[in-house]
């Protein structure tokens, strides 16, 4: 007879198939297979999928196919958005940041320390980083998603630290399910489609079973200009509207004239902000400026296509061997849209005789502002006689040809926004083979092989190059230069002054390839040793393997995108990057009940496991790492209805690509205040020092600016001698399951992760403090203040990547992090007599997440802040969140509610205390208030207050076929608080808002049909 496959049966609903563990005993294959057991009447949320977290020594979040249906979701990333302990990372949501994918950031310690697995086993990668693109996962077909905490590195290997995501995928689907769905918000707009068929089979008198799953999912744009909160960028220092000050007319600067007594630049008395100037409509540079609203142009909705294939099968060629197989392909299309491009502080040379140049302004640039200087402390650059011949010059040979060079900052609107596509393929198939070698003892051996290629093309980007060329010009149709297609460009009149010839010379196409490939071999033999402890009714369960993986990564880019400041607005130059490592394994895990049905001792089990891992990186002189990690824990159960559960685990993170192989980059962070802006230097000689120890001219001190839009230059780089983090995880809990309220569970688990030797970079706010610190104490020779290199024209820590490299923060092995805090998850289903009722309730504690970037610096805590430095993984992670969900089941109706509740959040302490000390040093005329000076920020935008959403869902079973699904999103149309736009980190304070934490898009509408036959 057949043996009724025990090693299928263990796949299906043992440890090993909900990703738990390698292990799988004899009792949970009988007992799945013929036995009712207490746990089997816990469900998830109306699903009849018995939830791991109530049989696991591990805590485990079980989100079913049924909740997401109700979510009515479009991709992954936004089920897992809306689960309390997930911090929001890339996503849809995410526009100025967002490469084309989306990933998930379990406990806030960033997206690089889980991994997302598919049924169980690993997929190729999207980027350098690592990580999965969750937009890849087949949803249709996924039967509900696990997120275990923690304990999980030596099941699955590195990058598990904070835990794993497993998607688990409906098995020997048999039949045919069709479904489509459509949301809409309230105003019209971001419009969403998901389209879903599958079809699947059983042959061979049952054998066999095949499935084949082909999707389409597409959302439009929403653009913040088309929500009224998020229409004008607003300053969240001042509190008043604000902008770019690359803008629209022109802004000049470099142009001081030259004290002869120093050879430096003097200041200009009449221009508190160093000599910048914008020219007016006049053709004069004056110190009053305008400017750029850039957020109407920016998205808060991405816009996404894709299509997807997912295919499985498994066959049973003998009573003792199923091979398997899986595949899957997906094609996405992200667009990421933000304000126009532009020169933002590069420098160009104009001539003198340039026929765009307006009289006032040449004069100006001759000498600014000569009489307002006492006579004779300097020599205006060009003498009137110099400067009126150099306007009727004929040519570079003519000998009163006059030029000055001066940065440029100017919008151009003309050229219409930057938008960066991104279209990304993978594939990634595994096919393998498993059996039973006794009753008892199963063997399983797997090999996959996956591919991803994001292909980045940028358009409507101006050049530098094209700047500088186009700004000599000979006439209105002639540049000096020799370059092919030259069109010269007035830069000094208004919008629209670029026409479409000369934007067209500006602006060229650009494009990065990223390809990454994961190869890997697996096998494990796992079963039961066939021993059992003198008080247990069960054997000790055991598993042993071995694995093999090969990662390699390269990013390809084009001459202008690895050109550092070429591409106006691009955020840093792309690299060239070819990297790989690779990773041999070998692990074992063992499971031993100890007590079983003994008075105070219903069950007791313990576990173990072991697995060493050795990393060797793909470069010469690279050091090989190998690393231990190991997990003990156990359960124990005094009664039937009470499990206490614990575990503890050694974990390892190594490097990724990314920190292995990026050269030294110049690219952007965000920092809203520079210690050496404004009036302070001139007040502290020191800082003054300081200031220009750091590669400020003279005469800029006592008029630098802060950095434009908040976002400074940062210099980063990793390294092949990286060594892998180190972390000791610990989570402790309890499983309730009282017999005298049927169909109630709850469990608690607290859950503690600290990080050590944690690869990264410092955040900016460290590495200004580690320089700056008090300001009175800094000094001009530290070294961690001479590694900051400053604009060599304006002073400041922005503009043209090829001169100023800004901050300095090298990805290095000196970091601490550090999480703790408490899930509880209860849920409840029994009959109310008119309906069904099902109630679902999920909620986190978060304790503490610490970040220390150094040895001896600040310990900084996050939970329940917001700031520039807090944003240093995801978005906001407040103290207290919980998600409740009410069903009530009718007839044929279901009727689904779901309250989302986010606790309050304040600006950074920590954040608000340094910006004070800079306040305090340039005299601001109310520090603590809603000053012009705009030197801390607005008191109105230091809280966010508690928010609530509700949905609601009703679902109709039209027929046993069809059924038809009607949802609102966010009931209340709750707006999101406002906070100004330069608060926190731009990927997620964006649209003067929290998009990712915070719902911008306003009440939707959804409605979907499914049938199935």
């Amino acid at each position: 007879m057949k043996t009724t496959r025990i090693h299928k049966l263990k796949y299906a609903a043992a440890p090993l198939a909900i990703g738990l563990a390698l292990i799988s005993t004899p009792s949970f294959a009988q007992d799945a297979a013929d036995e009712e057991e207490p746990a089997g009447e816990i469900v998830v949320t109306g699903s009849l999928i018995q939830n791991p977290n109530l049989v696991q020594s591990t805590p485990v979040n079980a989100t079913t196919a049924d909740e997401i249906d109700l979510l009515q979701s479009n991709v992954a990333e936004e089920v897992l958005r809306e689960l309390p302990g997930v911090v929001p990372s890339i996503g849809s949501a995410v526009n100025n940041g967002n490469g084309g994918a989306s990933y998930v950031d379990l406990r806030g310690l960033g997206s690089i320390r889980n991994i997302v697995l598919l049924d169980g086993q690993r997929i190729a990668p999207s980027g350098l980083l690592g990580r999965v693109d969750l937009n890849n996962i087949p949803l249709a077909l996924v039967e509900r998603v696990d997120a275990l905490t923690g304990a999980a590195v030596t099941t699955y290997g590195a990058d598990a630290i904070t835990g794993v995501v497993n998607f688990i995928t409906r098995k020997d689907f048999a039949g045919v399910e069709i479904s489509a769905g459509t949301q809409l918000t309230e105003k019209g707009d971001g419009h969403t489609v998901r389209i879903d068929a599958t079809v699947g089979g059983n042959f061979d008198d049952g054998r066999g079973n095949a499935v084949l799953s082909i999707g389409y999912q597409q959302s439009d744009p929403i653009y913040q200009g088309d929500r009224d909160f998020a229409n004008f960028q607003i300053s969240s220092y001042t509190g008043g509207t604000a902008g770019s000050g690359t803008s629209i007319p022109s802004r000049f600067s470099g142009t001081r004239p030259i004290d002869p007594l120093t050879g430096l630049p003097s200041i200009d008395p009449t221009v508190a902000n160093g000599g910048v100037r914008q020219v007016n409509a006049s053709g004069a540079a004056v110190p009053t400026f305008q400017t750029f609203n850039f957020n109407p142009f920016n998205i808060f909705q991405t816009p996404f296509k894709r299509f997807n294939i997912f295919a499985q099968g498994n066959y049973e060629i003998s009573d003792a061997v199923e091979i398997y197989t899986r595949g899957m392909f997906s094609k996405n299309t992200v667009d990421t849209i933000i304000a126009p491009s532009g020169s933002f502080g590069g420098t160009v040379t104009i001539n003198l005789n340039n026929p765009y140049l307006p009289s006032t302004l040449r004069n100006q640039f001759c000498a600014f502002n000569t009489s307002t200087v006492a006579s004779g402390l300097y020599t205006p650059r060009f003498t009137p006689a110099q400067c009126a011949a150099a306007a009727t010059a004929t040519g570079r040979t003519d000998p009163n040809y006059r030029e000055v060079t001066v940065t440029l900052n100017r919008r151009t609107s003309e050229v219409g926004p930057r938008i960066s596509n991104y279209q990304t393929t993978i594939f990634d198939y595994r096919i393998g083979a498993r059996g039973s070698i006794s009753e008892s003892i199963d063997w399983d051996i797997s090999g996959a092989y996956g591919e991803s290629e994001n292909v980045q093309t940028i358009k409507n980007y101006t050049l530098q190059s094209r700047f500088r060329q186009a700004t000599l010009a000979d006439n209105t149709t002639t540049c000096q230069t020799a370059t092919a297609g030259c069109v010269p460009v007035n830069l000094f009149g208004p919008e629209g002054s670029i026409t479409p010839a000369m934007a067209a010379f500006l602006t060229a196409d650009s494009s990065t390839v990223v390809r990454t490939t994961l190869a890997q071999v697996r096998g494990t033999i796992s079963g039961d040793i066939g021993f059992t402890a003198p008080w247990a009714g069960e054997a000790v369960g055991f598993a042993v393997g071995g694995e093999y993986r090969k990662y390699g990564a390269t990013q390809s880019s084009d001459l202008l995108a690895r050109t550092p400041g070429e591409l106006g607005g691009a955020g840093g130059a792309a690299p060239n990057i070819d990297g790989g490592y690779d990773v041999y394994e070998a692990f074992g895990e063992i499971i031993a009940p100890i007590v079983s049905d003994k008075p105070l001792f219903h069950s007791l089990t313990l576990e173990a496991g072991l697995r060493y891992s050795s990393y060797k990186v793909n470069a010469a002189g690279s050091p090989k790492n190998d690393t231990w990690t190991w997990k003990v824990g156990g359960s124990w159960e005094p009664v039937e209805s009470l499990k206490i559960r614990s575990n503890y685990s050694r974990a390892v993170r190594a490097p990724n690509i990314n920190e292995l192989y990026f050269p030294a980059t110049v690219g952007l962070t965000n920092l809203a205040i520079d210690p050496c802006s404004g009036a302070a230097p001139t007040l502290n000689p020191n800082l003054s020092a300081i200031c220009i120890a750091q590669g400020a001219p003279v005469g800029s001190i006592g008029s630098i600016t802060n950095p434009t839009a908040a976002q400074a230059n940062i210099t980063t780089f990793g390294s092949i001698n990286l060594s892998p983090e180190t972390a000791d995880t610990l989570t402790l809990g309890a499983v309730f399951q009282p017999d005298f309220i049927p169909g109630f569970s709850m469990s608690l688990d607290y859950y503690n992760i600290k990080i050590k030797d944690v690869i990264g970079a410092a955040l900016p706010g460290d590495l200004i403090g580690a320089c700056f610190g008090t300001i009175t104490a800094a000094s001009a020779t530290s070294a961690d203040c001479t590694v900051i290199r400053r604009n060599p024209i304006t002073g400041g820590l922005d503009g043209d990547p090829a001169t100023t490299a800004g901050l300095f923060g090298p990805i290095t092995n000196q970091g601490k992090l550090k999480t703790d805090g408490i899930d509880l998850l209860a849920n409840w289903k029994g009959d109310i007599g008119f309906a069904d009722l099902s109630l679902a309730f999920v909620g986190n504690w978060t304790n503490s997440s610490k970040f220390q970037s150094r040895p001896g610096g600040l310990n900084r805590e996050c939970v329940g802040y917001y700031s520039v430095n807090c944003s240093f993984t995801g978005s906001i992670q407040p103290e207290f969140q919980t998600s409740t969900r009410a069903t009530f089941g009718f007839e044929d109706v279901d009727l689904s509610f779901l309250w989302r509740w986010t606790d309050a959040v304040q600006f950074e302490p920590q954040q608000l205390a340094d910006d004070l000390v800079v306040a305090n040093a340039t005299g601001c005329t109310d520090p603590n208030g809603a000053d012009p000076d705009g030197c801390m920020v607005n008191p109105e935008f230091r809280n966010i207050g508690a928010e609530h959403y509700f949905d609601l869902t009703a679902r109709w079973n039209a027929s046993d076929n069809f059924s038809f699904t009607f949802t609102i999103q966010n009931l209340l149309n709750n707006k999101p608080k406002v906070v100004g736009n330069t608060i926190g980190a731009t990927s997620f304070n964006s649209g003067n808002v929290y998009p990712s934490t915070y719902d911008a898009l306003g009440r939707r509408f959804g409605v979907a049909a499914k049938l199935t036959f």
